[in-house]
């Protein structure tokens, strides 16, 4: 006899290690830190124009990067989780007696040779990066709290990536030397960020069905990281084609 779907059994709870495997598999299969944009920048073959473009755009998500944990605390009624989340807010904005990470990625975007005041206007930002990190904020702002806080989870593999591109770019792109300050703080948050919510999301994830859709979430959230660089690589890359409105990097760059 065919069951329902109202009555189909529950999938069984995975273990605590299974379920955490789980994330680190997905970092692994769809982490951008496999994207050919990404592995062009680690081998020195982006041009200063190129990574014009890419300091650029990652700017935006950068900026929105507060608003989407503004939004991940505002769903929570414990104050416990309201005090360790708002930690990352203060990390990017700062706390008005030493930079935060949006004021150092726009040094970043200065090391460039762009202007901060191009990046803080958004002009010339892919419609892509726009779609995509609006995206990312919907997403937390929509699913249940336990996928909003699922999907901050690629943190658990930023920590290789940054100390990678950090190596990288002072071989490579000695130029840009001035403006990694961005990637030392990382270094040391994301991992402490990441150590959070990946004990949160393991306490609070009590079916297979959660268990499921935090997994969800993150690949959801890689899949949103790749969507940029996708963006990046067709506009800057190959074949090149910047749209109407986005920004070209000069001819000698």
């Amino acid at each position: 006899m065919n069951l329902s779907v109202n009555n189909v059994a529950e999938k069984p709870l995975l273990s605590e290690a299974k379920f955490i495997a789980g994330f680190h598999s997905i970092g692994e299969q769809r982490y951008h830190h496999q994207h050919p944009f990404h592995l062009l920048m680690h081998e020195g073959k982006l041009t200063r124009g190129q990574l014009q473009a890419w300091a650029l755009n990652r700017y935006y998500y950068q900026s929105r990067i507060p608003i989407k944990d503004a939004a991940i605390l505002a769903r929570s009624e414990d104050p416990a989780f309201r005090l360790a989340w708002r930690k990352r807010i203060l990390d990017h904005d700062g706390d008005g007696t030493k930079p935060g990470g949006i004021e150092k990625w726009l040094r970043l975007v200065e090391a460039t040779g762009l202007s901060r005041v191009q990046a803080l206007s958004g002009e010339g930002i892919l419609p892509a990066t726009r779609f995509a990190v609006q995206a990312y904020v919907d997403f937390v702002s929509t699913h249940s709290h336990l996928e909003a806080v699922a999907s901050s989870l690629t943190e658990l593999f930023s920590h290789k990536l940054i100390a990678l591109r950090m190596d990288r770019m002072r071989l490579h792109y000695p130029w840009l030397s001035g403006g990694l300050d961005y990637f030392t703080g990382r270094l040391s948050q994301a991992p402490e960020d990441a150590e959070f919510a990946l004990a949160w999301v393991v306490k609070h994830a009590h079916t297979r069905t959660e268990q499921d859709a935090a997994h969800a979430a993150l690949r959801s959230k890689c899949d949103i990281l790749w969507a940029q660089l996708d963006a990046l690589y067709f506009a800057y890359v190959n074949p090149a084609w910047p749209p109407p409105g986005a920004f070209h990097p000069a001819r000698d760059s």
